[in-house]
């Protein structure tokens, strides 16, 4: 029988890695729990996370049919009906493992940061030894972009894990013959490009260009056996070839399989294998100069604009965003340079396979990076690192070149504090102090130089830490009745600030796959929009959840959200009653009951404390019936005829009812409510209650910033009143 091979134990350094990576993880996962519990800036994050659940039903698509635009999610594509993410299904594969597992999708965080690290740390082995693959480990763990984009449910990370793990199979089959090994970095590369197709491309280019190169030097070399004997099995001609053409055949295989899955996935979601769904969703989303746009933003992607954003986002990479800033940078600087020397004047003692692969990076990613116009995106203002997506995350197109800035960081770190080990300086401690006494000093710089690297990397930490703190603490505000609310069986329109789209921003507040869950959320739309949705969804207690105030990026416009119970009023004939407080020297005002077509009005020459509108709604038309003005301080009330025609409603329709006051130095303030009503087949009327309400200051009409909150007293003036009533009569 064949005996196994016990491994060795794990010596010190190895151990100090798994350290490092177990330590990388916790931390990750610590910042995604509590700087980031309602995601982040980012809104992709929910795209993923819906994904992610849909992978776990067995879906690729939300199928809404003619709801679609009612349950659109933020970057899903919409075709007849069916909708689909314009993402590539594996970083939500990942996720999905964690949340089937352990029901907590930041698990997978948490695992992609600490094997990425252990990865770094194993490349810094391969490159140089196990003390610099840990000090590697250590500095990629650091680094902020590390820290804050490994956090968040988007692609990055999860690339770059499946990059390093092609890097590491890949180099270690070279070191070892291993064509396990090979395979497993095939395999991987496959998911990358699965992933991210671009981004595994750029890291993998230097090591393809390496594999076309040691092939063909080992056909010059050995020749090619295979084909003397054509009638061999697969398994024989595999065998036949040389150890490197045979390895790098095996990672071939593994990556073109997943090419093969990519193209396979993309004529299954959109028809055509070259067209990728990102590209359903924006045709000029993509590599390459020119006119680029996606939804209402676009811009002529020139090279000189391409290099200037690239050359901005490579300088906060440097000197923001990796571990220590400038010192950290310098010292890779330093690391590259000593190792080109030391590989050319070694004399082949030194293999320098690793590291000029590593270094490799440093040209391909940042070159291929130039005709993606993303990075142009992430940088709101070009030169200004603190605003846009780059002050949360950094410029995490170029995560990739943490790897090799890590491990070259450490080389450089570990080189310089051996220079002073070894160098005159320990010599003259050593006279002057007794050795005990040496060490202890010596000691004492290292640690100095630590805190100097450690002090320059918390303040670096400070910037994001602060930007990404501020949205969580709005979103805390704006989920606040949400959370306080137990849904059972229930349905929740919500609103859409920036457009026709769930999870933008509202990202925690997601449906099931099935559309069916315990609460179901759709996009409050036009009245048939809604009445569809309801009717779609008979039996379950329905809410609106709106907010006073303007949604904006800024972190520092919080909204104040509220959450009220809807039901469907009916009935042959329904009575309105909308009562409103008025504030002293109001000099006149203005009652008008409106729908898109037609309009009513009745003016008021001498409101007093209180105005009461009596209003009625039929099938086929609405009218205003009385006014009535109450005086608080004489207790009289006195009752109007409004005298005003009937107009006419159309089947589905929204009524709306405006009570304005006028000041005599010209300001307003009106009173908005607005109802969302139908005509049924059996002959009654229907109306969503209660209606929409606002509060507008100069104007008739302000939105969300004017919402009524009828529970908050701090929300307005103590004069501001708004009661509204509606009962079926017959």
């Amino acid at each position: 029988m064949r005996r196994l091979r016990r491994r060795a134990p794990l010596d010190r350094q190895q151990w100090l890695a798994v350290a490092v990576a177990t330590l990388s993880g916790a931390v990750v996962f610590f910042i995604a729990s509590v700087v980031f519990p309602y995601h982040s800036v980012n809104h992709d994050e929910g795209v993923y996370l819906m994904q992610a659940a849909m992978l776990l039903e067995g879906q690729l698509e939300l199928f809404a049919g003619d709801l679609s635009e009612a349950f659109r999610p933020w970057f899903f594509v919409e075709d007849g009906g069916r909708l689909y993410s314009k993402y590539g299904p594996v970083p939500s594969a990942l996720f999905a493992v964690s949340m089937a597992l352990f029901g907590e999708p930041r698990v997978t965080l948490a695992v992609i940061a600490a094997g990425s690290t252990l990865f770094v740390s194993v490349l810094g082995s391969m490159a140089f030894d196990r003390r610099v693959g840990v000090v590697a480990g250590l500095v990629f763990a650091a680094a902020p972009m590390t820290l804050f984009t490994s956090s968040v449910f988007l692609p990055y990370a999860p690339t770059t894990f499946l990059n390093l793990a092609f890097a590491v199979g890949y180099l270690h089959g070279v070191r070892t013959g291993s064509t396990r090994s090979a395979a497993a970095a095939g395999i991987a590369v496959g998911l990358a490009f699965f992933a991210r197709p671009y981004t595994a491309v750029l890291f993998a280019a230097p090591f393809i260009l390496h594999a076309v190169w040691t092939i063909g030097r080992s056909l010059r070399r050995d020749g090619l056996s295979v084909g003397r004997r054509p009638n061999g099995s697969v398994r024989h001609r595999l065998h036949s070839l040389p150890d490197p053409v045979r390895r790098n055949a095996l990672t071939a295989l593994g990556g073109l399989a997943f090419v093969g899955v990519t193209l396979a996935y993309n004529l299954r979601i959109t028809g055509s294998p070259l067209v990728f769904p990102y590209q359903a969703f924006a045709p000029l989303d993509g590599p390459g100069f020119g006119y680029r746009e996606i939804l209402d933003h676009s811009v002529e992607y020139t090279p000189a604009l391409a290099i200037e954003a690239n050359s901005y986002a490579l300088q906060y990479l440097g000197t923001r965003w990796f571990t220590g800033g400038l010192l950290g940078t310098a010292a890779a600087v330093v690391g590259l340079v000593v190792a080109i020397r030391r590989w050319r004047w070694s004399a082949g003692r030194v293999d320098p396979t690793v590291g000029l692969l590593l270094a490799g990076l440093f040209v391909s990613v940042p070159l291929g990076n130039i005709p993606f116009w993303g990075n142009y995106n992430m940088l709101a203002t070009l030169s200004d690192p603190t605003t846009g997506l780059v002050a949360h995350f950094g410029p995490f197109y170029y995560f990739d070149l943490l790897a090799p800035l890590s491990v070259f960081g450490a080389f450089g770190f570990v080189t310089g504090w051996r220079a002073i080990r070894g160098s005159h300086f320990v010599d003259r401690l050593a006279a002057r102090f007794s050795a005990r006494t040496a060490r202890r000093l010596t000691l004492a710089v290292l640690v100095a130089s630590v805190l100097v690297v450690g002090g320059a990397n918390a303040t670096l930490l400070g910037d994001p830490l602060e930007e990404n703190i501020g949205p969580t603490e709005k979103y805390e505000v704006a989920y606040e009745p949400i959370e306080e609310t137990e849904f059972d069986n229930a349905l929740v329109f919500i609103p859409d600030p920036y457009g026709p789209w769930q999870n933008h921003p509202f990202q925690s507040l997601r449906n099931d796959p099935g559309l069916d869950g315990e609460v179901v959320y759709a996009l409050d739309r036009d009245p048939a929009g809604d009445f569809e949705v309801l009717d779609a969804y008979p039996n379950r207690t329905t809410y609106r959840y709106d907010y006073r105030g303007e949604w904006t990026p800024n972190p520092n416009d919080y909204i104040t959200p509220k959450l009220e119970p809807l039901d469907v009023r009916r009935g042959d004939s329904l009575a309105g009653e909308t009562t409103v407080g008025i504030p002293n020297r109001i000099s006149r005002a203005t009652v008008r009951l409106e729908t898109d077509r037609e309009a009513t009005s009745y003016d008021l020459t001498t409101p007093t404390d209180n105005i009461t509108v009596d209003w009625r709604l039929t099938p086929n038309a609405t009218r205003l019936e009385t006014v009535t003005t109450t005086n608080q301080t004489t207790s009289t009330e006195r009752t109007l005829s409004s005298n005003t025609t009937a107009i006419s409603v159309d089947d589905t329709d929204e009524i709306r009812l405006l009570v304005t006051l006028f000041a005599p130095d010209g300001s307003s303030f009106t009173y908005r409510q607005e109802a969302a009503v139908r005509s049924t087949d059996g002959g009654s009327i229907e109306a969503v209650w209660p209606p929409e309400r606002t509060v507008c200051t100069l104007v008739t009409r302000c939105g969300s910033e004017g919402t009524y909150l009828p529970d908050s007293s701090d929300a307005h003036s103590s004069w501001v009143d708004f009661e509204t009533q509606l009962e079926a009569t017959a």
